[in-house]
Order: C-alpha cells, then structure tokens, then sequence
C-alpha cells in the first residue's frame, strides 16, 4: 500500500510541473480567445533570462529583474504584434503567436547563449521521506516537485481571485467573449491584452524556473508545452482551477499506468496516456472538464 501512494504523491507532484506551463496558456485564452503557441518559447525565455542574470545578481534580484525584462516583453508584443490584429479572425492572432514563439527562442539564443545551465533553487536535491509515522519507512518525495507545487498552488489562488473578484479580470472575461462588444463598452483592449501577457510572462518565468532547476535550462525546455496541452484540453482552456486539476490527474495516471501496465505491454505508456486520456474526453466534453459550455444560437 505505502509504494502505491507513493507512486500516486509522485504522481501528483509531476503533475503540478505540468500545471505551470498550462497556467500561461489559460492566461491568454481567456483573454483572447486563442491558443498561445509561443507560450513553451516563453517559459524557455524566462529561463535563460533567470539563469544568465544570476551569475552577476543575487537569486531574487535576478528573479525581479526577469520579471521586468517579461512584462516589457509583453508591453512590446502588445505594441508592435497585438495592436496591430485587433478583432482579427482567431487562425491571424495564432499565426501570430507562431512567429512569436520562432522569434523568441533565436532571439533568446542570440542574447544568452545556446549552453545548457545549471538553475540553482537553493532547494537540496536529495529526496526525503514524509509520513515515516503512518508508512513503513515513509514515502519518497522530491523536494522541488514539493516546492513547484506550493508555488503553484499559490498562483492559482491568486489567478482566481484576480479574475473573479477584480474589474480588470472581469474585463479581460468580456474580451474573451467578444473583442468588438467588450470595445463598445469601453473596456481597453491593448491595456487588458499587456496585462493578461504581463501575467502569462510571470507565469511563464515561475515554469522556467522549476522546470530549469529540474531539467537544467536549455532549449528542449520550449518543448514542455507540448505536455502541457492535454492538461489544458484535459482541464479546459479557460479555467485556471482545471489547469492544476487536469495536471494532477495526467500527473498520477501516468505514473500508475506506468508502473502497474507498463511491464505487461512493455513500457512506454508515460509517453502516450495523457494523448489518449484527453482523446477519450474529447469525444464527450469537447470543452474540456471544466471549460465553459459554447451555446451557439441560430
């Protein structure tokens, strides 16, 4: 009993790491109403912006300084990209994060270097045992996945809040819904667009910083976003809430088909079973399990 629950904390741990880049996709779709695919180049960016300024900076005044360096990057992708496609069809505003995505990975490159970096926390790396008193000899546990998910779980506290009980997340809400009508009653489009990127970019830099110090920071880092997708189908694409909980649920099946199915099909089922996972829910609830309903009237 005590390796299944530790295969499921393991599980649910890996699950968090997922939930953070999938946090940054929700940001944007909620505020635009499109897939962000420049978000991956993001979280690489914010990385490499993180680690290269640590070698000159304290950890935090490097932490302040990317933070900056991402909502500046957000102020100049409103101005020179964002402003320009204002109630444009969905596939334009894509196309465009596409090229964002290209830009900033040589852009990062030209500027930090294509080097793999070591991203230290301060966080040991040995694991340690939690539950020694309930488990025979306690549950194995990985102290940056624990941290990953406090910082995560954290963020979400904070997004939630911010969208339901602010104007400016109501604001972004009816930009989703419909650019033009949400112009019509005075709400800012190109204010609400920096800040929703302001966000995403923060997000971003909190995935590059775990997923640096996991992995170490280089470029197969943009690759992430590609496990963060069924997370995002899984959860829904505008819930913040269901980005954690689709991560947690990818995060633990994985792990127990994995462990307990991967020897008798010969392995690999980690690689494939979120893929089928959010397939089977697509069938279902297309909207995701916690995306908003589409009701199209006629």
């Amino acid at each position: 009993m005590a390796f299944f629950f530790e295969v499921v904390l393991g599980g649910l741990l890996a699950g968090v790491l997922y939930s953070l880049v999938a946090l940054g996709f929700v940001l944007i779709f909620k505020a635009s109403g499109v897939f962000n695919f420049a978000q991956g180049a993001m979280v690489l960016f914010a990385a490499l912006t993180l680690v290269r300024l640590t070698e000159w900076l304290p950890f935090w005044a490097a932490f302040a300084v990317s933070c900056l360096v991402m909502i500046a990057l957000a102020w100049v992708i409103e101005r020179v990209v964002l402003r320009h496609l204002v109630n444009q069809e969905g596939i334009i505003l894509f196309m465009a994060t596409l090229g964002i995505a290209f830009f900033l990975e040589g852009f990062g490159q030209t500027i930090w270097g294509s080097d793999i970096y070591t991203l230290d926390l301060g966080i040991p790396k040995e694991p340690s045992f939690i539950l020694e008193s309930i488990f025979d000899g306690g549950l194995l546990v990985d102290k940056l996945d624990v941290f990953a998910a406090v910082v995560a779980s954290a963020l979400v506290l904070g997004l939630a809040l911010f969208f339901q009980k602010t104007k400016v997340g109501l604001a972004l809400r009816a930009v989703a819904d419909d650019h033009q009508a949400a112009q019509s009653i005075g709400v800012p489009l190109d204010y609400i667009w920096l800040i929703v990127w302001s966000a995403a970019g923060i997000v971003a830099l909190v995935a590059g910083m775990v997923w640096g110090a996991k992995l170490g920071v280089q470029f197969s880092i943009a690759l992430v976003a590609l496990k963060a997708l069924p997370v995002l189908i899984l959860g829904g694409f505008t819930s913040v809430p269901g980005a954690i909980i689709g991560g947690l649920l990818i995060g633990m099946g994985e792990k127990l088909s994995e462990v307990y199915f991967g020897p008798i099909v010969g392995g690999g089922i980690e690689n494939w079973f979120a893929y089928m996972l959010v397939l089977v829910v697509l069938l279902f609830r297309p909207q995701g399990l916690f995306g908003d309903r589409v009701i199209e009237r006629v």
